[in-house]
């Protein structure tokens, strides 16, 4: 079976069912615009972002547009593919900039599994969430127009996969009965409990489970994140707690949103705000992954807010290492923790409320402890790694068989929503 992922910035969300399908023999190939790590056996055909709109490029023609450029840079490929005897059996990619655009034009034989990550809405979701963002009638143009690329690919592919439910939630009705509610899963075995464990900051001290450790993680430190609710829960916590430190891994650039006007990053702009003392809070940047894991494994207290968006893949390691979770009640956190079963959830806003939560997990450590097992068995029983892998391999394979079947039977496959 030769399935080709297709990604901007792959092999991204593709790279654990990629290598479990490698070691079951399966040819796998890689289309994308850059490699973000390497696979051992995985074949990588690049596209390159080109030159869609610069120099030289006809005006009006429809090339001008990057995510089209994409797509049809991403169809030659395969095309050429089909030419050369070694067209996929399955073609799975990201839906978001472009690249499975065209896909259906050059393999029209070919079964179409889109990943479903994220759909822009102007209700809802991340935009207008915080109560100064304000969506203007242009901004609700641009979500559109950011959309209209997934919505050709969402109308000519066969199946979707959505990490999460709510995400699945966000598309238009008319194409939710595509899409499978399937996340690509956490390595349980990795990120686990570890009570001996320890954790070196950069000043030479050392953490250990106990300690009063205070982490937030995220790719950058910015309000898509809750980076601000956090500094200002922390700077009240610390005050409470004085023995307690806030270690936060995270850098200063900006994935979503926009920058802090007026300061170089929302850390130093926070910093500032709040007169956190440099003993008390350590920032490590952006760590490698089994540091990250280390902290978790130490952590008295995780703080994790995110906007109604994307589900954070650091926030399930961190329930998997046991670390008491403090979280935003938010969509699609709600989908994964229980208040006062599995973590604590406070609304997003609530600076006060985080505080508490905090100071709670610091002084009373007992009464957190269930919860901190609870979290473990959470992300074993849903998000397992191996789990998810069979489950997607199983998928993949029945979207595939189905699809012969029913070229030879002409009637419709049918794919079970649970697979």
């Amino acid at each position: 079976m030769h399935v080709v992922f297709v990604h901007r910035h792959g092999p991204g969300q593709f790279v654990h069912i990629a290598r479990r399908l490698i070691l079951d023999g399966w040819t796998v190939t890689l289309v994308c615009e850059s490699a973000d790590r390497p696979v051992p056996g995985l074949r990588v055909l690049r596209y390159g972002n080109g030159d869609a709109g610069g120099p030289g490029t006809r005006a009006g023609k429809a090339s001008s547009i990057p995510y089209i450029e994409a797509g049809r840079r991403v169809a030659d490929i395969l095309s050429r593919l089909a030419q050369h005897g070694r067209a996929p059996d399955l073609v799975v990619g990201h839906i978001a900039w472009g690249g499975m655009m065209f896909v259906k034009d050059a393999l029209p034989e070919t079964p179409v599994i889109g990943f479903c990550e994220y759909y822009f809405q102007p209700r809802g979701g991340d935009a207008g969430f915080a109560p100064s963002d304000e969506i203007s009638l242009e901004r609700k143009q641009t979500m559109r127009l950011r959309n209209a690329v997934q919505l050709a690919t969402l109308d000519q592919m066969d199946h979707g996969i959505s990490p999460t439910l709510w995400q699945k939630s966000r598309y238009p009705a008319a194409y939710r009965n595509k899409i499978v509610a399937q996340h690509e899963g956490i390595d349980t075995s990795r990120a686990r409990p570890d009570p001996l464990a320890s954790f070196r900051l950069p000043d030479g001290t050392l953490l250990s489970a106990g300690d009063p450790v205070v982490t937030f993680a995220a790719r950058d430190l910015e309000p898509y994140r809750g980076f601000p609710q956090f500094m200002r829960a922390a700077a009240l916590a610390g005050k409470r707690n004085p023995e307690a430190r806030f270690v936060i891994a995270g850098g200063d650039g900006v994935s979503y949103g926009s920058g802090p006007q007026g300061d170089e990053n929302w850390r130093k702009k926070l910093l500032d705000e709040t007169g956190l003392s440099p003993g008390k809070v350590h920032f490590l940047g952006q760590i490698p992954h089994r540091d990250l894991v280390r902290l978790f494994q130490v952590s008295a207290a995780h703080v994790y807010l995110t906007y109604p968006f994307v589900l954070s893949w650091s926030f399930l390691e961190a329930m998997s290492c046991g670390a008491p979770v403090i979280a935003s009640a938010t969509p699609p956190v709600r989908e994964v923790v229980n208040d006062g079963i599995n973590g604590r959830l406070v609304d997003f806003f609530d600076i006060e409320g985080f505080a508490d939560r905090i100071g709670e997990a610091l002084t009373s450590p007992d009464a957190f402890r269930p919860l901190r097992a609870e979290a473990r068995r959470t992300i074993v029983a849903r998000y397992d790694l191996n789990d998810c892998c069979t489950r997607l391999h199983r998928f993949l394979t029945h979207v595939r068989s189905s699809y012969d079947r029913t070229r030879t039977a002409n009637e419709d496959p049918a794919i079970p929503l649970n697979a």
